[in-house]
């Protein structure tokens, strides 16, 4: 006995499947046309949503480029730069009192670089020759070296007025910096558990707020308008400043060291000393020189108010309206800074381990071959 025989019921469900094939028509890849009619509709349904959305985008961006269009316009205002009687139209004729030119031969004009030497030779702004003369003078005399270093000590003055600014930049970098280890250490809530951190942080926030220049301006009532009141100033400075850096650092340190010396039975100071701060020596170090390269531009700002060195010098040419000494200066000023910079950083490159470390005649015979490589990189 066959199955159709035997199950009346089943022949009619296999014919009202069939009938239910037979009234579908598919097309392309047994696609129905209610279904390729559906998908197409949502495909330009889909396109308009991206067009508006692209419309809303474009209306946004044009609104915000008008919005700050309005708000330089408004600041440029406020600055008096669309002031009639400002002196931008003069601005090129000024500049013949800064950067003055000499005509050779009555026919080629250049710049005048000889009066910028001049003043910098006369005024002593990078080089002192009368100290200087006590170490470099042949043949070398013993006792004027030991005055030289010992009593004296002329290390920092005989770079003349650039030396008072680098020497209240290197003092405030060496004072901050202690105060700066234990604020950030204790300021990390890895160490000191929050709300109790917060009392270091703060700290640091409240001296990061007030600027260098306004320290200064603090500290000239207790220790004279002079290098001293600006080395504290910029002391203080550093503490808000490579704090911060020092917190941020040790909120990124791994884990795993930490926590095996914790299952050894380490003291807390033992894990914070040798499981956190060792692995972010190298990189205190290396911020440490970036503060220090800060503090020197911050000693040349605030010399402006009267503490000395090379901000001084060009407050008081300027005040004299000799400009031209007072470009000499800003050159010395940029000498004086890029100096600074390269010697940071050849001290930053000898921490990483994967470059190669290079003697000092090499670093000075080879400074004009990796500069000229590190720009056409």
């Amino acid at each position: 006995m066959t199955r159709r025989e035997s199950d009346p019921e089943d022949d009619t469900e296999d014919s009202d499947v069939d009938s239910g094939f037979e009234n579908v028509t598919t097309t392309d890849g047994g696609v129905t046309p209610q279904e390729e009619s559906e998908i197409a509709t949502d495909v330009a349904s889909q396109f308009e949503s991206i067009k508006r959305t692209r419309r809303r985008r474009a209306f946004g961006w044009l609104a915000l480029i008008a919005f700050l269009a309005f708000v330089t316009v408004q600041a440029f205002a406020a600055t008096e730069l669309l002031n009639p009687d400002a002196r931008l139209s003069t601005f090129v004729e000024s500049l013949g009192e800064f950067f003055p030119v000499t005509f050779y031969f009555d026919v080629l004009p250049f710049l005048d670089v000889g009066q910028y030497v001049d003043f910098i030779q006369g005024e002593n702004l990078l080089y002192d020759p009368e100290i200087g003369g006590l170490l470099f003078q042949w043949p070398p005399d013993l006792g004027d070296a030991y005055a030289f270093f010992f009593r004296e000590l002329g290390i920092f003055s005989i770079f003349g007025e650039a030396g008072i600014t680098l020497a209240m930049g290197f003092v405030g970098t060496i004072l901050g910096f202690p105060f700066a280890l234990v604020f950030g250490t204790l300021g990390s809530e890895r160490v000191v558990p929050f709300p109790f951190n917060f009392v270091f942080r703060g700290t640091m926030s409240f001296i990061r707020a007030i600027p260098a220049i306004i320290w200064t301006l603090i500290f000239i009532p207790f220790l004279g308008l002079g290098p001293a009141s600006a080395a504290i100033a910029i002391a203080f400075d550093t503490i808000g400043n490579l704090g911060r850096l020092f917190v941020d650092e040790l909120e990124e340190i791994e884990d795993g060291p930490i926590e095996a010396m914790r299952t050894t039975g380490a003291s807390k100071p033992q894990i914070v000393f040798f499981g956190m701060l060792s692995q972010v020596r190298t990189a205190f170090i290396a911020w440490t020189l970036y503060i220090f390269e800060i503090n020197v531009r911050i000693a040349v700002t605030v010399g402006v108010l009267g503490a000395g060195g090379l901000g001084y010098i060009v407050t008081a040419q300027q005040n004299l309206l000799r400009f031209t000494n007072m470009m000499a200066t800003l050159l010395a000023i940029f000498l004086l800074i890029i100096s600074v910079e390269l010697f940071s950083q050849r001290l930053r490159s000898r921490l990483r381990s994967d470059e190669e470390r290079l003697g000092l005649w090499e670093l000075i015979v080879g400074f004009p071959r990796r500069m000229a490589e590190s720009v056409t990189k």
